[in-house]
């Protein structure tokens, strides 16, 4: 049984990405899915789209590098299921003086700290990745 599967997402990117892989698959949900499109928009990977394989829906994330160096280097679990981490606006990370990006659940969607920042919410920080 799994008990995060954001984690589990983080993981398997991360680990796709030290072997050199070219996409990652990993099983479906609403949150993923906005977390990967998220990480699509803010240029950390490429491509992302929902597929159906058998008769669960999988999420296919493809991968990007510069170079050889892929796009993430460092990604860090925040919110855990045992600690939950919540932010106001005004105290919102900064991830390596903001060349890096938080992901904020905010109760208008997930977005970054910076666009939580500039819409004055506040949320629970998701992840920082850089």
């Amino acid at each position: 049984m799994m008990t995060d599967p954001i984690s589990d997402m983080l993981t398997r990117i991360r680990n796709a990405q030290m072997v050199r892989k070219s996409d990652v698959s990993l099983p479906y949900s609403k949150l993923k899915f906005a977390l990967a499109k998220l990480l699509e928009k803010e240029g950390y990977v490429g491509k992302v789209e929902r597929t159906e394989v058998a008769k669960f829906p999988e999420l296919r994330i493809e991968l990007s590098y510069e170079g050889k160096a892929p796009k993430i280097q460092t990604v860090r679990r925040v919110s855990r299921p045992g600690r939950r981490v919540y932010a106001k606006y005004t105290e919102l990370p900064r991830v390596l003086s903001d060349f890096g990006i938080a992901i904020i659940s905010t109760p208008n969607g997930m977005m970054t700290n910076k666009e939580a920042r500039a819409r004055h919410l506040g949320g629970e920080v998701i992840c920082e990745i850089s």
